[in-house]
């Protein structure tokens, strides 16, 4: 089974979310419908920015939690080596 680290953002260099799934596209259209109360929801983060597959699900995990340590800078940092225009991956 594949499972994703992603961030979404809700603009460029806008408020950030980090997040993991082993469902990409059913997750994406969560986010992207507000389907969950919360904080994606209440502050407009539906831009996919950055994603990362991994094969074992306890690895997605290990890496979710470390992004959520990081500095922002450090995110944008990440987003901006694979992703810098910004652009919804979602939509590519």
């Amino acid at each position: 089974m594949v499972a994703y680290v992603y961030i979404l953002a809700s603009a460029r260099n806008g408020t950030l979310y980090v997040g993991v799934t082993t469902d990409l596209p059913r997750r994406m259209y969560e986010h992207s419908q507000g389907l969950h109360d919360g904080f994606t929801r209440q502050n407009n983060v539906k831009r996919l920015v950055y994603a990362e597959a991994f094969s074992q699900i306890d690895e997605a995990i290990a890496h979710e939690k470390r992004l959520k340590k990081w500095k922002r800078s450090w995110k944008i940092e990440l987003i901006e080596k694979s992703n810098p225009e910004w652009l919804d991956l979602n939509t590519i």
